[in-house]
């Protein structure tokens, strides 16, 4: 029953910005609020699915250190959606990204949104 609907993607010149989103939908506000991880991973061609950033109950935040700086993380509990602030966006940022709950192996996808960064 529950869905992961993302939107916020899009094609944007290097330096510019995007807020990617991830609902939750279908989802009681207590379920949401307990969800052990959820996260951000991005697969560009030819390369392997890659943790972007994530955020852990009871740890905190973290992201890959090729983002750090650029973006960030968030959740909003009344709204059932977590984001993700992208600035900086560089060409090598280019990659479907995927909203994640629960962990990669075992965990809820969204169904990616394009992410194209042009120089």
């Amino acid at each position: 029953q529950v869905t992961l609907v993302e939107s916020g993607g899009g094609s944007v010149q290097a330096g510019g910005s995007l807020r990617l989103s991830c609902k939750f939908a279908r989802m009681i506000l207590s379920t949401f609020i307990g969800i052990d991880q959820m996260g951000w991973y991005r697969q560009a061609p030819g390369k392997q699915r890659e943790l972007v950033a994530k955020i852990s109950r009871g740890v905190g935040t973290n992201y890959a250190d090729s983002v750090k700086g650029r973006f960030t993380i968030s959740r909003d509990n009344s709204r059932k959606t977590m984001y993700l602030q992208m600035n900086s966006l560089k060409p090598d940022d280019t990659a479907v990204y995927y909203c994640n709950s629960g962990g990669e192996d075992v965990g809820s996808w969204g169904q990616g949104t394009q992410v194209t960064v042009s120089s």
